[in-house]
């Protein structure tokens, strides 16, 4: 598989707006606020379960800490948040937490450098790995095994497709991998993987972003159309959740293109 280009992807972050659209790639379809804070209430929620046996009294290592949703997350549950971000922007936004949580520490640096001055008792990457070439995180993982306390652990969310993975190149790269290449992965970094939850509240938003984009593709529309069209398809999907996440399975397709799981791994 080719390799990622790490100097486009940091260029790639270094340019973005930090916005609570961004970090989940939502900017440019027209959904409203609204619906960061939709997909991350839902998030929130299946992260609480996979985080039931961790210390509380530990320190949470939030490696590329965005603009700081997760961040804020765990200082308001744990003792400590030690988080990690490369680009200079998400940096500045991260920072700006500071006042309303004093139990945050911020590095701006890169996660594959980064060495933790104190044990660990949660790692979590929240969308990092699959900005990473499978050599790199295997390195990264083995590294947080001895960074982690007894009985810590790490939960990944990550973009997946159904088999296999491909790379995503041009301006933005990327590599989605399936759940039994993640898998694999985390095997060979020594971590057994103790529990994988498919990611509902993505799935449900990136049927919107593909139909939109498909939309796009057969009838170009004006940029401005997408004020309009974005809020429209975003309450229809939330309206419609409960059947419209399941009608692919029940048409036999294989869509979206990409989905997302949480994975909860602890070392051997």
């Amino acid at each position: 598989m080719v390799a990622l280009n790490y100097k486009k992807i940091q260029e790639f972050w270094d340019q973005a707006k930090p916005s609570s659209l961004s970090p989940y790639m939502m900017e440019g379809y027209g959904f409203p606020e609204s619906a960061s804070k939709y997909r991350f209430k839902a998030e929130a929620k299946i992260l609480k379960r996979l985080l039931e046996s961790v210390d509380r009294n530990g320190t949470v290592l939030d490696l590329g800490g965005g603009v700081g949703l997760w961040t804020s997350f765990f200082a308001e549950r744990f003792r400590h948040v030690i988080t990690v971000e490369a680009s200079q922007r998400f940096y500045k936004a991260l920072a700006a937490r500071r006042s309303l949580h004093p139990n945050i520490q911020i590095f701006q640096q890169d996660v594959r450098s980064f060495v933790p001055q104190t044990p660990i008792s949660l790692a979590f990457s929240g969308g990092l790995l699959m900005y990473l070439n499978d050599e790199d995180i295997r390195n990264l993982l083995k590294r947080l095994r001895g960074d982690l306390k007894p009985g810590g652990i790490m939960v990944c969310r990550e973009t997946t497709i159904r088999n296999g993975a491909v790379i995503r190149q041009g301006n933005y790269q990327a590599v989605y991998r399936s759940v039994s290449v993640y898998k694999k992965i985390f095997e060979e970094a020594g971590f057994q993987v103790l529990k994988i939850e498919k990611n509902s509240p993505y799935v449900l938003l990136e049927m919107g972003i593909q139909f939109l984009e498909k939309l796009k593709e057969t009838i170009p529309y004006p940029k401005r159309w997408i004020s309009i069209l974005g809020p429209c398809v975003y309450f229809g999907l939330r309206l419609s959740n409960r059947w419209i996440v399941k009608m692919p399975r029940w048409l036999g397709m294989e869509y979206p293109e990409l989905q997302n799981h949480f994975f909860a791994i602890r070392p051997y």
